[in-house]
């Protein structure tokens, strides 16, 4: 095993991205380290963040103490000014980001907050990580839910888990993250909570739909069960593990807050696609990336070599992608389900 990389002083630490989660977990962050760097893209939303404490579209209650935060639109030098690189992009955007990158990550160790895949490779991001710039996954971590960005900024009592291939260095992890009002649970199943994250999008905008289509509180219980057992039976299938816990909260956890939860951006979508909105008028009135979106599809193609019996991933994927009428597709699912 490798040197605990969190036993080194005075790690620095940087956000790359901007968006709900990331400025949530700019306030997490800042908890329990003095200063930290934070990419933002646009100049203009920096000089505002700099003038007003506060980010200008999203959690825009949030107070920040400026002082503390070294804002830049440069994403290498973000990246050089860190030991600890911290990313948040929406998926949607990852590639147009990282592809900006000249600069080494050797000596980094990563942390992905993104719950969602890597448009057209049907990978996740610590998986792009590790093929494309040969980050070793002993040197990437892992942050996932239950946990809405909306609640963290209201300091109301949440649960995440951190993630690495070694149960220390997830513990040293917990430790960044860490206040009164965020619990920690380490853990070391790196690929079962990235694509965890993943499918749970994918269920909440059935459940979305569901909603808008009027069925009520008791076949959403059915649904979301089923969407479970589609969830534990595609993560075995894919990557076999037998310490994997999927009724623990970054799992089911997850899952049934994405569906459940007035935050919830992917069931917003689904429910506006349920209601009749087109993919792309969604997009537009929501303004905020479903990463179930894009995860339909991956999930739909990476199937093909699994064979999982997913029903309700299927019709996701037919609603969106093959533009079926989401009531007759979810009529057909019902007979499906039990």
């Amino acid at each position: 095993m490798i040197d605990n990389f969190f036993e080194k002083e005075n790690l620095r630490y940087a956000m790359i991205g901007s968006g709900s989660w990331a400025t949530a977990l700019v306030k997490l962050l800042l908890n329990n380290q003095k200063e930290i760097s934070w990419y933002v893209r646009d100049d203009e939303m920096i000089d505002h963040i700099r003038e007003t404490g506060h980010n200008p579209y999203y959690l825009t209650a949030v107070q920040f103490d400026t002082n503390r935060i070294n804002l830049c639109s440069d994403i290498n030098e973000t990246i050089r000014s860190a030991d600890v690189l911290l990313f948040c992009i929406p998926s949607a955007y990852f590639m147009a980001e990282v592809s900006k990158i000249d600069t080494s990550l050797d000596q980094k160790f990563i942390i992905t907050a993104i719950k969602g895949i890597v448009p057209g490779d049907n990978i996740t991001v610590a998986e792009y990580f590790n093929h494309v710039h040969n980050i070793a996954f002993d040197r990437i971590g892992v942050v996932s839910g239950p946990c809405h960005a909306e609640e963290v900024a209201m300091e109301r009592l949440s649960y995440l888990t951190l993630s690495s291939k070694h149960k220390e260095v997830a513990r040293s992890l917990c430790d960044v993250f860490a206040c009164n009002y965020i619990k920690t649970v380490s853990g070391t199943d790196i690929y079962g909570v990235e694509y965890a994250a993943v499918l749970k999008n994918i269920y909440a905008i059935a459940a979305g739909v569901c909603h808008s289509l009027s069925y009520g509180d008791n076949f959403m219980a059915v649904l979301i069960t089923s969407s479970f057992h589609e969830m534990r039976d595609f993560l075995h299938a894919s990557h076999p593990d037998r310490t994997r816990k999927t009724s623990k909260s970054a799992y089911l956890g997850d899952l049934l807050v994405t569906c459940y939860s007035q935050f919830s951006r992917n069931r917003t979508f689904g429910s506006m696609i349920g209601k009749g909105y087109s993919v792309k008028s969604a997009q537009v009135e929501t303004n905020m990336v479903a990463e179930g979106y894009y995860g339909a599809k991956c999930i739909y193609e990476m199937n093909k070599k699994y064979g999982v019996d997913m029903p309700i991933a299927e019709a996701v994927y037919k609603i969106l992608y093959e533009e079926k009428y989401p009531a007759y597709v979810i009529k057909q699912l019902t007979e499906k389900l039990q």
